[in-house]
This record gives structure tokens, C-alpha cells and sequence, in this order.
């Protein structure tokens, strides 16, 4: 077997034992991890607005703290990115620019000015995203004719309607529900400082056309024509049917709150929640309002010299890899604290609520977990099969309880919400209703949740493992090999990019009995081998999700993506391979004095070519992972990965 010595794998050793101490080091009282989830400047400066929105008194150092945030991140071009040294993105620096100017920034300061140059260089403010309009909207500097209609009678139509809101996103129907209210009542902020940015508008200049670069120029022209209509039209639309409609809203979002955890656990509904309450005239001490506008300031990160808001936390997605990771390296104490994590991740199965997930599949049991610590209407697929695949992995060690009831009921409900085409989405089975991102709203092409590679990959991965149904299984892995593309590589809806997804395609695979001479695998294989880049890692940037994408471009190696590709060629089996050697050389060469890894590149997805996100927890266990899996391939008695990831 050509097998080498574990006393070959010193310097290897060396470097599970430093990261795996580290990461110990971050573990919470309670067993679980979490880290930061950074995104772009648009949230941190719509916390800002926020305040001034609702008149609220200001935490000045707070506001001072964002202040540096965002300067430090503005980009060389002026403006502000989606990712680290993205290109301009006027909607972020729109509101980037806003916040600076709300929080004190004079606007002849030199940052400010070119911002603004930026912005007058791409036609003003008004060429800004639908959902930069509707702020703008809200604090009067810009009508909302400018806005693509939303009528809040949107909620009271049947679900057999071609527009509703169960064909949408989880996201999606979280933001806009608040929203809608918002837009029927079309409140204007209070803005006690009085600030206004008419400076970053064009005279003459119209809005933003109402058709993206990914709609179709038939449905643009459809919904254009609709939009035209209901704006000339709603103003006559019975009274009595609005507040019906408004009071729906209201119920919705109310049964939906979350706790402090907040309505869908995502900033955005979050903040039209509250604004929700507010123009409803809910005062700040109802307790409806109160918590809503709690959830928020739990998503700031507070530091010594300067400060942000989160979009999310990611606790449960965290903790999960984590004892993934730990377990791999079969260290008695890793192993340990990785069963502590699992006792954490446990009780967080939402086994008693149905939530919009039912309304497509109303015979599958509860018994999913949520990304974040609580979110019990909207549990992930994701999530769930790495915490199932965890606690199978821990309970067949030996090393935790068996978790027969958690891990039957999440596969369960995993199984369950697999959609018609073999494949899974993130939250809910066979969203696919692509006609609804020509909608005039939808001009960020994120308004569904279909079924993507990655995801599914994680699921037949899972199912592999657990020794799970057939048939199911069969489905997954031949929507797997049908969607890959011609190169090789699979589309990574939630990692960016393709060797996201091509990692978690091949561990699916594998785990379902794929070996390294089939043609699916080998394609893949061939393909994670031939963009390695001369320094032995591997790196792919977000412009990769661009709609003319037309193969890998290179880009500089993160230890996050270098970890994948090697998890990836081991799971086609390929330890022995050069490039794998090379790899987990870049790794022990890029390992800091602390025994961690870090990255200033953002690796996560959040919504293609319109938000993305950086995982600070991603250079840090993935490459643990990957190390440990080296290790144990090469100094083991089998080549082949036993488990679902």
C-alpha cells in the first residue's frame, strides 16, 4: 500500500496539535463556537439609519466605532465593495456614504468626495438596488415612484396565484412582509439631525432600469407593464381590504418574531419589523417592538477601535463543522470538546414547529436545526445534515451518546424536503419558480431558494452515511451528475465558488460509492488539479458567480478554499496526488504563530453578485480538517474517505 510511518508526519502533527489547541481556546462555557460573520458596509450603515430612522438617541461611541469600520473599508475606487478589493458597488456606497454623512463625516472631507464622485460617475443615488430606493424612499430623498410596487394585498392572495409569497425564499418572504406594510403606509423618517443626501443625485438622471442584467426581456416587460398598472391602480383599491391586509402582515410577523433572535435571524426583516411596529404606532416599550429591536444589537460586534453589525450569527453552522473538524483529528481532548459542542447542538432541534416549509411539504415532521440560534419557522437542510452526519460520526466513536431520535428525525425531515428533481435547496423543497425574479422588485435575482449543488451534495452525503434510502440516495447522486458542468466543477451556491461546490458534490459521491475511477469523479478530480495555483493553494474569488461566467479565473489562494480542494480530492481519492502534497504544504506555510489561519478574502455566499460573506471561523477549522484527513489517509490502513464530508 505504500503506506508511510506516522513518524513522517511530524511537522503535520505539529500543526493539528497548534490548531487544534487554538480552536479549543475559542470553545464558549456552554460547548458551542461561534464567529464572526462579516458582510459589506451596507448593513453597518443601515444599523446608522436605523437609529436616526426611529429617533432614537445615538450611542455616539458606537457610532464613532462604525465610522472607522466603514473608512477603513471604503476601496481604492472610491466607493465601497460587496467583498475584500471588490469592485464599486454603487447601492453599498449609496448607503455607505449616508451613514458617514448621519454619523458627522463632512462631505468635503477627501473620502466622502470621492465617494461622491463615484456615485455622480454611475449616474447618482437613484441608479442604486430597489431595496436602496425604498431607504431612500423612507427618508423622503427619493419618491416612491422610483420604487417598483409591492402592494401589501400581495399577502392575502391564494397560493395558487403565480405571485405568492410561499414560492419565495425564506429571505425573501421575511424582508418583504414587514415591507409591505412599510411601502403601503409609506412612513418618513424622523431624522432628528436632519441630514439629507439630494448631493448624490444627477439632475435629470432616470431610476435604474427596471429590467437586471439576469431578466429576461419578455417577463421584464410583463412585470413592467404590471407595475405600471398597479401604481395607477392602487391608489383607488378599497380601504377596507388594505388595513385587512395590513392587520395579515402584522399577525404574520408577530407569530414569526424569534425571540431576541429576531424575525428570520436576518438583520434586514429584522429592521422592517421594527419599522413595521413603529409606523403601526407601536411604542418603543411594546413588547412586540422591544424585542424586535432587541434582535438587532445582538448582531454588533463590538471591538477596541471600531465596530460593525452582523447580518446573522452562524452558532449551530459553526459549532457543527467545528466537531467535524475535531473529530477528524481523533485527539482525545478534540474529541471531547466535540462532544460537548454535539450536547449543545442537540436541544436546538426544532422537533414541535411546522414551519413555511409545511406549506409545500404539510406531511414531513419537524426535525431540523437552524444556522443560527434560533430561527424555529426556518430551519436549513444544510445545517441539519452536518449536524446528523456529527453526531453519527461521534456516536459510532464511541465518544458521545448515540443521538438515535436526533439524527432519525433530522434525516427524517432532510429526506423529506427533498424536491422533485433529486436535488435539495437550503430551506424549502422545489422553489423554483424562476419567473418571479423578472419581477421589477427582484432586480437582485435572489428572491428563490431552488435546489443547488452544494447543498444537495451535503444530503446524499448524509444519507450515504447513515445507510439511508435508496432511492432517495439514487435521486441525489443523479441530480449531482447532472448538473455538473462540462469542465468538471459544480456550481457552490453557498461557498464561492465552484470549488465549494465540487468539494461538497465529491463527498456526497463518495460516501454513496463512487470511486476514483469514475468518470464524474475523475472529471472533478482533474479539474480541482489543473486551477491549483503555483503557490500549492487554491483561490477563487466572488466575481465567479458573474452571470457570463466562463470558466476558473485565477485568484489568490485563502486557506478556507485550499482547504476544500484537498477535502475535495480525498474524497475522490487522491491523497497520493501531487497536487494534495503541495496543498498541505501551502497550509503548514501559511499557519500563524497562534495555530490558526487567516484570510481577508470573503469565501461565503450569500447572494450571488449581491451579497457575500466572510466567515471568520472558515481559515480556521477547514484547514484543521483538511490536515487531520491528510494524516489520517496517508498513515491509516484505507485511502478512502468513510464518511458523508
Amino acid at each position: 500500500m505504500n503506506q508511510l510511518a506516522p513518524t513522517d508526519f511530524t511537522e503535520v502533527d505539529g500543526a493539528i496539535r497548534a490548531a487544534t489547541d487554538a480552536i479549543l481556546a475559542q470553545q464558549r462555557p456552554d460547548g458551542h463556537w461561534v464567529y464572526e460573520l462579516e458582510a459589506d458596509a451596507t448593513i453597518p450603515a443601515e444599523y446608522v439609519l436605523l437609529v436616526h430612522y426611529l429617533a432614537e438617541e445615538p450611542n455616539l461611541e458606537l457610532e464613532r466605532k462604525i465610522g472607522v469600520y466603514l473608512r477603513r473599508i471604503q476601496g481604492a475606487h472610491g466607493g465601497w465593495p460587496l467583498y475584500h478589493e471588490g469592485a464599486f458597488d454603487i447601492s453599498a456606497t449609496v448607503k455607505a456614504y449616508f451613514a458617514l454623512k448621519m454619523i458627522g463625516d463632512d462631505i468635503d472631507a477627501p473620502h466622502m468626495k470621492r465617494a461622491r464622485e463615484a456615485i455622480h460617475a454611475r449616474g447618482g443615488a437613484i441608479k442604486a438596488n430597489v431595496f436602496t430606493r425604498i431607504l431612500l424612499a423612507l427618508y423622503g430623498e427619493t419618491g416612491w415612484a422610483n420604487v417598483p410596487t409591492v402592494p401589501v394585498e400581495l399577502i392575502l392572495l391564494p397560493r395558487w396565484f403565480p405571485i405568492h409569497l410561499s414560492k419565495m425564499s425564506y429571505w425573501a418572504r421575511t424582508v418583504i412582509v414587514p415591507l409591505l406594510v412599510l411601502a403601503a403606509k409609506r412612513p418618513l423618517a424622523r431624522n432628528p439631525r436632519g441630514v439629507h443626501v439630494a448631493e448624490l443625485f444627477v439632475p435629470g438622471v432616470p431610476a435604474a432600469s427596471p429590467r437586471a442584467p439576469h431578466q429576461s426581456a419578455g417577463w421584464s416587460a410583463f412585470f413592467g407593464a404590471l407595475d405600471w398598472c398597479l401604481k395607477r391602480f392602487e391608489p383607488f383599491w378599497p380601504k377596507g381590504l388594505r388595513a385587512r391586509a395590513i392587520e395579515k402582515c402584522r399577525t404574520w410577523t408577530t407569530e414569526r418574531l424569534n425571540g431576541e433572535d429576531g424575525l428570520g435571524a436576518i438583520y434586514p426583516a429584522m429592521a422592517n419589523s421594527v419599522m413595521m411596529y413603529d409606523v403601526l404606532g407601536y411604542a418603543p416599550s411594546h413588547p412586540d417592538r422591544a424585542i424586535a429591536r432587541a434582535s438587532v444589537e445582538k448582531l454588533l460586534v463590538i471591538k477596541d477601535h471600531e465596530a460593525y453589525c452582523q447580518p446573522c450569527v452562524s452558532p449551530v453552522w459553526d459549532t457543527a463543522l467545528v466537531a467535524h473538524a475535531l473529530l477528524e483529528t481523533k485527539d482525545a481532548k478534540a474529541e471531547a470538546a466535540a462532544a460537548q459542542g454535539l450536547e449543545w447542538l442537540a436541544p436546538l432541534q426544532v422537533l414541535d414547529v411546522k414551519g413555511d416549509w409545511a406549506d409545500e411539504k404539510p406531511d414531513v415532521r419537524p426535525g431540523g436545526w437552524a444556522f443560527q440560534y434560533r430561527n424555529d419557522y426556518y430551519p436549513d437542510l444544510d445545517d441539519t445534515a452536518v449536524v446528523v452526519m456529527a453526531m453519527d460520526r461521534a456516536a459510532k466513536s464511541g465518544i458521545s451518546p448515540q443521538y438515535k431520535t436526533e439524527i432519525a428525525r433530522g434525516a427524517e425531515w432532510a429526506d423529506g424536503l427533498q424536491s422533485r428533481d433529486g436535488g435539495w435547496g437550503a430551506f424549502d423543497a422545489d422553489n423554483s419558480y424562476y419567473y418571479l425574479n423578472n419581477i421589477p422588485f427582484a432586480d437582485h435575482g435572489a428572491l428563490l431558494d431552488p435546489p443547488t449543488e452544494d447543498v444537495s451534495g451535503r444530503c446524499v452525503g448524509m444519507i450515504a452515511q447513515l445507510g439511508g434510502d435508496k432511492a432517495r440516495l439514487d435521486a441525489g447522486v443523479a441530480y449531482l451528475r447532472k448538473t455538473q458542468l462540462a469542465d468538471g466543477s459544480w456550481f457552490g451556491r453557498w461557498g464561492v465558488n465552484y470549488i465549494y461546490g465540487t468539494w461538497s458534490a465529491l463527498a456526497g459521491l463518495n460516501a454513496a460509492g463512487l470511486g476514483p475511477d469514475d468518470a464524474t469523479m475523475r472529471r472533478a478530480a482533474d479539474w480541482l488539479v489543473q486551477i491549483q495555483n503555483p503557490d500549492g493553494g487554491w483561490g477563487e474569488n466572488c466575481d465567479s458567480y458573474k452571470l457570463d461566467y466562463k470558466g476558473y479565473e485565477p485568484a489568490p489562494s485563502t486557506a478556507s478554499q485550499t482547504a476544500w480542494a484537498l477535502l475535495g480530492l480525498m474524497a475522490a481519492g487522491l491523497v497520493d496526488h501531487p497536487a494534495v502534497a503541495r496543498g498541505v504544504a501551502y497550509l503548514k506555510r501559511t499557519q500563524e504563530a497562534d495555530g490558526l489561519w487567516t484570510q481577508p478574502h470573503y469565501t461565503g455566499g450569500g447572494f450571488p453578485r449581491v451579497f457575500y460573506l466572510n466567515y471568520h471561523g472558515y481559515p480556521k477549522f477547514f484547514p484543521l480538517w483538511a490536515l487531520a484527513r491528510y494524516r489520517n489517509l496517508k498513515t491509516g490502513n484505507s485511502r478512502r474517505v468513510e464518511v458523508g464530508l
